[in-house]
C-alpha cells in the first residue's frame, strides 16, 4: 500500500538487471519506498543491489509468458499491493544479424513485444483488483516511426507502444494507470560501443523523468529528453522517400 503521505511504498521491477529500471528503483527508495521486488533470470545466483529497503529476488523469464501471472502474484505475496510495476526488460539486437538469422529476430521480438504483453496484462489485472497502482512501460522513440536501420527492434517497440496506449485506455476509471516512457538513444551497457544519436540521454536522466511523472499522478507519455516529442511529431510527417534516406 502507499504510505501515509501518498508516496510509493512497494515496487516491482520486471527486468531486475536493467540500468534504467534500477535507477528508477533507487530514486523511489530515496523517496520513501520500503519494499522492492526484482524479477530477473537466474535469480537464485543474483546479488541484490545495496539499497536501504527490503529487497526480494524472483525468477522471471520474459520469453516464458505462461509464467508471468505467477510472477506478479508471487511479488504481491511478498510485499502486498504493488504501487509501481516497471517493465524494463528487452533485447537490442542488430538488424544485420536479424537479416541473417530470422529465427533470432523472432525470438527477440517475443521478448521485446510478446513478453511485455503477457507481463503487462498480468500486472494490469493485479492493479485493477487493487484499485490503484502504476504500470511503467519503457517503450522507445524507435517505435514511433520505424527506421530501416533497426526495423525489427523498432517494429517490436511500435507494437509495445500501441499496446501500452490501449492498456491505458482499458484501465481508465479503475484507479490503475499506465505511464508510457519513450526514451531516445540511452548511453549505457546495452548501447556500449554504439555511436550515440542526437538528443541522447543516460539511465539516470530517464529515471528522473519517470519519477517526476509518477509524482504527477496522471496517465501520461514521457519523452526523454522532452524535446524528442516535437521532433518526432515533425518526423512522422516526412514523406516516405525522405524518411528512407535518413542515415543509418
Amino acid at each position: 500500500m502507499k504510505n501515509s503521505l501518498g508516496g510509493v511504498d512497494t515496487v516491482l521491477l520486471l527486468g531486475g538487471r536493467s540500468e534504467i529500471g534500477l535507477a528508477v528503483v533507487a530514486r523511489l527508495v530515496r523517496g520513501g519506498a520500503r519494499r522492492v521486488v526484482l524479477a530477473l533470470r537466474d535469480a537464485e545466483h543474483a546479488v541484490p543491489p545495496d539499497l536501504p529497503a527490503e529487497v526480494h529476488l524472483l525468477e522471471f523469464d520474459a520469453a516464458r509468458p505462461q509464467t508471468h501471472p505467477g510472477v506478479i502474484e508471487a511479488a504481491a505475496g511478498l510485499v502486498g499491493d504493488l504501487d509501481v510495476v516497471i517493465g524494463a526488460f528487452g533485447v537490442l539486437g542488430r538488424q544485420g544479424d536479424y537479416d541473417a538469422d530470422p529465427a533470432a529476430a523472432a525470438a527477440d521480438v517475443v521478448v521485446n513485444f510478446a513478453g511485455h504483453v503477457s507481463a503487462g496484462l498480468s500486472a494490469a489485472r493485479r492493479l485493477r483488483e487493487q484499485g490503484h497502482g502504476t504500470l511503467v512501460v519503457l517503450s522507445s522513440v524507435a517505435g514511433v516511426r520505424v527506421r530501416r536501420a533497426n526495423f525489427v527492434y523498432g517494429s517490436a517497440k511500435a507494437g509495445l507502444d500501441g499496446f501500452a496506449q490501449g492498456l491505458r485506455d482499458s484501465l481508465h476509471g479503475t484507479g490503475a494507470r499506465v505511464l508510457l516512457v519513450r526514451p531516445g538513444f540511452v548511453r549505457g551497457r546495452m548501447t556500449a560501443g554504439m555511436r550515440p544519436a542526437p538528443l541522447s540521454s543516460t539511465p539516470g536522466q530517464v529515471a528522473d523523468a519517470v519519477v517526476a511523472a509518477l509524482r504527477s499522478g496522471r496517465d501520461s507519455t514521457v519523452w526523454v529528453p522532452r524535446l524528442l516529442g516535437p521532433v518526432f511529431t515533425a518526423l512522422t510527417l516526412l514523406p516516405r522517400a525522405a524518411w528512407r534516406r535518413l542515415p543509418r
